[in-house]
């Protein structure tokens, strides 16, 4: 026993990630049989996030100490989601133009999924709903966007009285350092979760089924390894000065953790804890920033939205316009600051897009069937662009240890 924790934890994720693959492709759909063990797994770490966004979010824009740090903080995060974001849309939209992977696939290889209702919630609503009129109950229903506004209050609140919100703030100092203890017991089951996940995901998905979508799985890859390779690293280099070997080797088990279970938000507490403990941001801004960027910034989200808008078109003749490549361009910022940080939500953000431009919603039921396996890379780049601008963020204010950031290999 004491040999296996002696094992990094991401050594032991990657080895589960490895084993699960091969053991899902000898043993087929039977291996749907011990998905269940992922599902624990996964509902476990669900179970973390509203208290850990709570209490850390809480503590961290109290401890932040003053409205003006706040204030430079919290605009160049946004403006960092907001560009990130843009450029993310436009790839897809680029490599979906030059390549046409919706050109000439048959959609009768494979079995189509179920098609998600369309999202009829109009602007007002998104905007309203961002209000949480009754914060006990976005609670319950792990509404997270108007859990985050709440939060962000509360911590403003505190900052606002001063002296006498200082007891207030130790209650919330220490919610957030027990949250993260109950966090380390929970990740010692990542192993056996991504292992389950990982072999359910190879025997019921097959080889057949990538096939008649090769193109598409391969350009949403290219794309998201576009945006981590390229982007997410000249942020480091160029705009944080920081050493990009040592960021990526930073976050290696934040990528294991969302590579498998294809959840932004299970992955939230393991994020925290690489941009804290390995990258040597203040606790402030790694709980400000990874936490708002677990739900609206969705870089490989954005992306995807604008690849498979055009692999729709493209599959039933639909001609489009300029116009609708500004227009897709502006629905998938917003369609994936929309997307909830759980497996499958991309789905469901589709129908906004899909319907503004004409697309057939049956593209949906298209690439149902492998959505999951794409998934897992889009929030692999989701995570990872968290981690990107909590880094840069916190360079351009001096709240990073560089020294720690650097020596995160010894961690």
């Amino acid at each position: 026993m004491a040999a296996w924790f002696k094992i990094p934890l991401w050594q032991r994720v990657v080895a589960a990630l490895l084993l699960g693959v091969l053991t899902g492709w000898l043993w087929g759909p039977g291996a749907a049989s011990i998905k269940i063990v992922g599902d624990v797994f996964v509902a476990f770490i669900k179970m973390l996030v509203v208290p850990l966004i709570f209490f850390s979010l809480v503590a961290g824009v109290a401890s932040i100490g003053d409205l003006r740090k706040l204030g430079s903080v919290g605009w160049r995060a946004l403006l960092l989601f907001v560009v990130t974001g843009q450029i993310a849309v436009w790839l897809g939209l680029l490599l979906g133009t030059v390549v046409q992977p919706g050109v000439g696939v048959d959609t009768s290889m494979i079995e189509m999924g179920a098609v998600p209702q369309p999202n009829e919630t109009t602007w007002r609503d998104m905007l309203l709903g961002m209000v949480p009129q009754s914060p006990v109950q976005v609670m319950a229903d792990v509404n997270v966007l108007p859990l985050i506004v709440f939060s962000m209050l509360i911590g403003i609140g505190i900052l606002m009285a001063k002296g006498e919100g200082e007891p207030v703030l130790k209650i919330f100092d220490s919610g957030s350092i027990v949250m993260q203890k109950v966090t380390m017991v929970v990740m010692e089951l990542t192993p056996f979760g991504v292992f389950a996940l990982m072999a359910w995901v190879a025997g019921t998905l097959g080889l057949g089924a990538l096939a008649a979508l090769g193109k598409l799985v391969f350009l949403n890859y290219l794309g998201c390894l576009l945006i981590i390779g390229v982007m997410y690293s000249a942020m480091i280099k160029f705009i944080a000065r920081l050493p990009v070997v040592d960021f990526f080797r930073g976050i290696i088990d934040a990528i294991a953790v969302s590579y498998s279970t294809a959840s932004s938000n299970a992955t939230l507490p393991v994020t925290l804890r690489c941009a804290e403990r390995n990258l040597g941001i203040s606790n402030s801004v790694a709980s400000f920033v990874i936490s708002l960027g677990a739900t609206i910034n969705m870089n490989g989200t954005a992306m995807y939205l604008g690849l498979a808008t055009l692999f729709g078109a493209q599959i039933f003749g639909v001609d489009l316009s300029w116009g609708d490549y500004v227009l897709i361009s502006i629905l998938g910022t917003l369609g994936a600051v929309g997307a909830a940080g759980i497996p499958g939500a991309g789905l469901i953000m589709m129908a906004l897009v899909f319907g503004a431009v004409g697309v057939p919603l049956e593209t949906i039921a298209f690439v149902a069937g492998v959505d999951r396996i794409m998934d897992m890379m889009r929030t692999t780049t989701n995570v990872s662009g968290d981690a990107a601008v909590a880094t840069t963020v916190a360079s351009l204010t001096n709240e990073i240890d560089r020294a720690e950031m650097i020596s995160a290999d010894d961690v």
